[in-house]
C-alpha cells in the first residue's frame, strides 16, 4: 500500500467533495439497491434508532403512570417482560 501525504489525502477529499455537490441523479437512482453490507447496517441503524424511540416512549409512558401491564400490551408483550426489558432505564 502506497503511503499518502496530508496534502495528497485533502486533495482526494475536495475531488470527492466535488463530485458529492455536483451529483445530478439518474432515473432510477432512488432505486437502486444498496450493497448487501450497506444494507445491513442501515437496518441495524434504524433497529437502534427505534430502539431508542421506544425506550424513550417507555419512560415517558411510566413518568405519566401507565402500568408495566399497559406498557407490555402497547409493545405486544407482558407488563412482566416490558418491565424486565426496560424498568433498569426508568425511574418511576
Amino acid at each position: 500500500m502506497t503511503r499518502r501525504s496530508i496534502d495528497d489525502i485533502k486533495a482526494r477529499a475536495n475531488e470527492f467533495a466535488d463530485a458529492f455537490e455536483s451529483y445530478n441523479p439518474r432515473p432510477g437512482d432512488h432505486n437502486a439497491p444498496l450493497p448487501s453490507a450497506m444494507a445491513v447496517k442501515l437496518a441495524a441503524w434504524r433497529r437502534d434508532v427505534a430502539e431508542r424511540e421506544l425506550a424513550d416512549a417507555v419512560q415517558a409512558a411510566r413518568e405519566q403512570r401507565l402500568s408495566w401491564r399497559e406498557v407490555g400490551e402497547a409493545i405486544g408483550t407482558t407488563g412482566e417482560a416490558a418491565r424486565q426489558r426496560y424498568g433498569t432505564r426508568v425511574t418511576s
